[in-house]
This record gives structure tokens, C-alpha cells and sequence, in this order.
């Protein structure tokens, strides 16, 4: 039914003139967000949506589709999937939304993924890492075949990034010895599980294993287990706010042993919730954003713009997603003569799968999977209250 709906939404575009009428009007079409913006993942959120709004900003005085006006239209899915799926049927039935930025949690995206796909609506995530969204669900056996064909992420994937972290902490950090630990979301356990196989392939020892839950705050019974299990390192698969108070409990216990994450934890606001982090480490996707020459102009633009919210772990990755959309429908619109057809979504679609550009965090592309190329990671690690850069790199197997 919501793909029908769609095709009739989409199908009115030959109702009202594309690209610059008779008098020189601009067409105004809205590039949507889907992030949280309220709750507890609200700074992850926030720096995705200003971000995106950077880049509408931006095109719209550089004119860079001409005839073609952005606009943003963000809504609020707080982390969680069930409002994730209602913004996707909302995006989606307003004709005038091209493409969509996000969201952040990887099980919002499954809730989200057909909806965009049946309507022909790009999605372009700056932050979903778990495999199976791309690849599908037998990826971890080599059999990968791409689910939904209008789904991409300018993130890097957990079958990197988990691997990534395990090489690091047996050969760079020297801890052979881990606990996991993971929320049993879709992006924790996926993160964790990837950790794991490659901490055993390089000869370490699983200490122990628990789960908890994402809305957990006391994590009494679990730090027992650690403290007794003799690890010498914890690894978390899931995000800053259940991170943050399980690595201050742990050293209030007495429990004198870094953990680790993925990009989940990598936010200013995990330091906020544990001032005794000194020493924990996370893994984030690409190189950092401070140290790349083509960011400079991104950071400066961001903070001339007045936003009240830090760009975060994301915000590069955010903006390149939105310009990846917007080359999208640069392209479709030079294609037909300067306007856009009254498919266009679906040509926005074919054209994402082949932008190329330099952008924020390097450059822009997607391969046969709609996956990022670009394959490289940082681990921070936490030094005196702020995250500091411990070492890049790129997996490579």
C-alpha cells in the first residue's frame, strides 16, 4: 500500500512544473533527516542534522543545482525503530523529499529500509555500520547480496571496524585477555560479534560474555563477573549512554582495565558520564575530521554557521551524505535538460551509485553494495577529558 501510495505522490510531479518555470522560479525539493534529536543519543543527533543543514546551506548559495532550491526536513526518531519506520512512511509520502540522510542506529535502519526502497528513495546513512543492512543476512558466510538497492552509508562497516579494534588491542595495546559485553541491538551485538572472531583468529581469550540492556544505568551484577575473571581489557558493542556509567562503575569497583567500543561510544558525552574514563579506547569510521585537509572548510563553515550542537562523530559523514544526494540530483537534473523528470526519484536513485567527489572525510563513493570505499578507521583513545587520536589505519583481512 505505501509503495502505491508513493508511485501516485511521486507520479503528481507532472502536476506543477521541475527545475526553473517560465519565470525563472526555482523548484524546492526537501532533503530529509531521520536522526534522534531528543533522548538520549540527542548529541549524535543533533550534530547529524546541523550537518546536513550545513550542506542545504551551502548548496543553495553556491546554487549548485541550478533551477533546484534544498530545504530541510527532519524528523525525530529518538533511537528507536518504531518511530523510525513512522518518519520513513512520512518522508516518503511527501512528494517533494528526494533523498534522506540517516539514521543513526543501525536497528532503526532495518525498520526503515523497504519503505524507502519501494517509494525509490535514496537513503544515505552517515553512521549504520551493521553488515547485514548492505550485504545481507548471510554476509559472515561470503555469501552477500545486496537487500535494497536504494540504501547506501558513507560509514564504514562492523565487518571492519570490529576486526579493526580486536587487531589493536591484541598488537598494538598488547591485552589478551577480554570481556564482551554488548546491548542486543542490531549495531552492538553485530559490533561485538566481529570483534570477537577476530580477537580468537589473533590468539586472544574470551574472559567472559554478558548482555545487558541498552536502558541499563546499574550494572552492579556484571562489573562482579569482570572483576573476577581476570580480563585485561573490556569490549563494548553498543553506544555512549549504558557505556559511559558501565566503564565509571568498573573503575569504582576497582576494576583498573580499559573499554573499548566502536563509533557508538566515540562521543563527547561519554566522557561527560565518566570522568574516570582516562585510558578507555574506541574505534570511529574514517580518518579524524580535525587532522584531514579537506575538513578544514567544513569545521570553520560549521562553526561561523552558529549551531548551538558539536558536529560530533558523524558530522562530516553527514555532510557527505547530504552532498551525495545533492550531486544525485545534479545530475539527473543536467540529464534532462536542466529540470527534474517526474521520476525522479528513482533516477536520484541511479545516480547516487555513481557520484565520485572529494569531500569532507575523503572521497565519496559507493560500490556494488552501496558501502562506503572508503575503508579506513581511527582508535582514540580517552586523554585528559578529551578524545585524542591513538592510531589510523585500514583493515585489510
Amino acid at each position: 500500500m505505501i509503495g502505491a501510495l508513493t508511485l501516485t505522490a511521486c507520479g503528481s510531479r507532472d502536476d506543477k512544473k521541475t527545475g526553473e518555470d517560465a519565470q525563472g522560479k526555482e523548484t524546492t525539493v526537501f532533503i530529509g533527516v531521520d536522526a534522534p534529536l531528543t533522548g538520549d543519543l540527542s548529541a549524535l543527533g543533533l550534530g547529524i542534522r546541523n550537518s546536513v543543514d550545513l550542506a542545504i546551506r551551502q548548496a543553495n548559495e553556491r546554487h549548485e543545482v541550478p533551477g533546484v532550491k534544498f530545504e530541510l526536513k527532519a524528523l525525530d526518531d529518538t533511537g528507536k525503530p518504531g518511530p523510525g519506520q513512522q518518519n520513513a512512511t512520512q518522508l516518503v509520502g511527501d512528494k517533494d523529499v528526494i533523498g534522506v540522510v540517516g539514521p543513526l542506529n543501525s536497528s532503526v535502519a532495518q525498520s526503515m529500509q523497504q519503505i524507502f526502497n519501494d517509494a525509490k528513495l535514496v537513503q544515505i546513512s552517515p553512521a549504520n555500520t551493521g553488515v547485514a543492512l548492505s550485504q545481507g543476512e548471510k554476509w559472515a558466510t561470503g555469501e552477500k547480496s545486496r537487500p535494497f538497492k536504494s540504501y547506501f552509508r558513507t560509514a564504514t562497516t562492523d565487518a571492519v571496524q570490529g576486526p579493526f579494534a580486536a587487531d589493536y588491542l591484541v598488537k598494538d595495546a598488547k591485552k589478551t585477555k577480554v570481556f564482551i559485553i554488548d546491548d542486543q541491538k542490531t549495531y552492538g551485538a553485530g559490533l561485538a560479534a566481529t570483534f570477537k572472531g577476530q580477537f580468537i583468529k589473533n590468539g586472544g581469550q574470551i574472559a567472559g560474555e554478558e548482555h545487558v540492556n541498552p536502558d541499563d544505568r546499574d550494572f552492579a551484577a556484571v562489573v562482579t563477573k569482570v572483576k573476577s575473571s581476570g580480563a585485561d581489557a573490556v569490549y563494548y558493542g553498543g553506544e555512549y549512554p549504558a557505556a559511559g556509567p558501565l566503564s565509571l562503575q568498573l573503575k569504582d569497583a576497582g576494576v583498573s582495565v580499559p573499554l573499548m567500543g566502536g563509533d557508538g561510544i566515540q562521543s563527547g558525552d561519554f566522557i561527560k558520564l565518566n570522568p574516570k574514563g582516562q585510558g578507555d579506547l574506541a574505534t570511529a569510521v574514517g580518518l579524524p575530521v580535525e587532522q584531514l585537509p579537506t575538513a578544514a572548510k567544513f569545521i570553520a563553515d560549521y562553526k561561523a554557521a552558529g549551531f548551538k550542537d558539536a558536529y560530533e562523530t558523524y558530522g562530516g559523514y553527514s555532510y557527505d551524505s547530504a552532498w551525495a544526494v545533492i550531486q544525485g540530483v545534479k545530475a539527473v537534473a543536467a540529464a534532462n535538460g536542466g529540470k527534474l523528470p517526474t521520476d525522479a526519484r528513482a533516477k536520484v536513485v541511479e545516480a547516487v551509485q555513481k557520484v565520485s567527489f572529494e569531500g569532507v572525510t575523503g572521497k565519496v563513493s559507493f560500490d556494488e553494495f552501496g558501502d562506503t570505499t572508503n575503508k579506513q578507521l581511527t582508535v582514540y583513545t580517552v586523554k585528559d577529558g578529551k578524545w585524542a587520536v591513538e592510531k589510523s589505519g585500514t583493515f585489510n583481512g
